[in-house]
């Protein structure tokens, strides 16, 4: 019974992957394409909070912290490939020498590397949860607590990355980036190339997540969000496995980070407050915290109205409203 269901939801998952992967056969406005890959990078976050809040009861209301820091290490990484006119002497950010800041950070300049800054964006994001699971988890910090915590964590994060102006760009962020080039491939944020780029990522990291759910350590965390003392009790360590998933969480988030600053064309604080990480647990409550694709489809969907709505002139004015009147229904 349960390989019958495993292999429908495989079927489901692959279906609603191929129908993403086929949309830029019949949509031919590279605006409209744009307007989908912020859509579906969205998706991506969703989808990562399923991931621990679905299957394993952490309620992560910093989610937009791992999203922000990926997003600003591929900021830095293609703000230091930008033409010259961007750019101040000796190649520093054109932001740096506002500041009078006389040579690069140190912590500016690996990211010099392309691989560097892919690798940097996903392992961060991994590190500083890490480091926070460890605190929360092995303290046996649960419920509203870690809300409370993961909340306050992306605050100072947030305060943190606009009060370094000279180093992050402060309030302004960081813009005029170069476009990502790989293997000769360059994506451009109006170009298919780039859509397929996060709609294959996109499908890569939901069958993983599904994998994950469905591996014993899955199981385990599904039984951790049930009964946490039960679990102890036989003897699994329950901070390990939470900390575990915490972590996988936190790098598919900083992969979305990453494709979303290659979307939008810069980072900015924006990507790391507190309305963008609350929004996240709103498009996840509605697809339904404990499946991953309805995480996804849920984030497509809000995300998708509050576009279509916001730029209506009808609605301009009441989009709010009406969002707010959706989300009681």
């Amino acid at each position: 019974m349960r390989s019958n269901k495993t292999l429908l939801q495989i079927a489901v998952y692959g279906l609603v992957c191929l129908v993403i992967l086929a949309l830029p056969l019949v949509i031919k406005d590279d605006f409209l394409l744009n307007r989908i890959d912020r859509y579906l990078v969205l998706a991506m976050v969703s989808m990562a909070l399923s991931l621990s809040w679905g299957y394993a009861g952490i309620l992560n209301l910093g989610q937009a912290t791992s999203f922000g820091i990926g997003s600003y290490c591929m900021a830095m990484g293609l703000k230091l490939r930008t033409i010259p006119v961007h750019t101040g002497s000796e190649g520093l950010p054109d932001f740096m020498v506002w500041n009078n800041v006389a040579a690069l950070p140190w912590f500016w300049q690996p990211f010099y590397s392309m691989t560097f800054t892919i690798i940097a964006g996903i392992l961060i994001p991994v590190i500083f949860s890490a480091i926070l699971a460890w605190f929360m988890f092995r303290g046996r910090v649960t419920g509203v607590y870690v809300a409370i915590i993961t909340l306050a964590t992306l605050v100072v994060v947030n305060l943190l990355i606009i009060d370094q102006q000279w180093a992050t760009g402060g309030f302004n962020g960081i813009t005029d980036l170069a476009q990502l080039e790989i293997l000769g491939i360059t994506f451009d944020a109006y170009s298919s190339t780039t859509y397929y780029l996060i709609a294959t990522c996109l499908t890569v990291c939901l069958f993983f997540a599904l994998a994950v759910t469905k591996s014993k350590a899955g199981l385990i965390l599904q039984a951790i969000r049930d009964q946490e003392a039960r679990v102890r009790f036989f003897g699994y360590d329950v901070a390990l496995f939470k900390t575990m998933i915490f972590c996988i969480s936190a790098g598919i988030a900083g992969l979305a980070g990453m494709l979303y600053t290659i979307v939008m064309e810069f980072a900015s604080p924006t990507f790391l407050n507190v309305p963008l990480s609350l929004s996240i647990v709103v498009w996840c409550a509605v697809g339904g915290r404990q499946s991953l694709v309805g995480a996804l489809l849920g984030a497509i969907l809000v995300a998708g109205m509050q576009g279509a709505l916001s730029e209506s002139e009808i609605f301009l004015d009441t989009w709010t409203l009406v969002m707010g009147a959706l989300f009681v229904l």
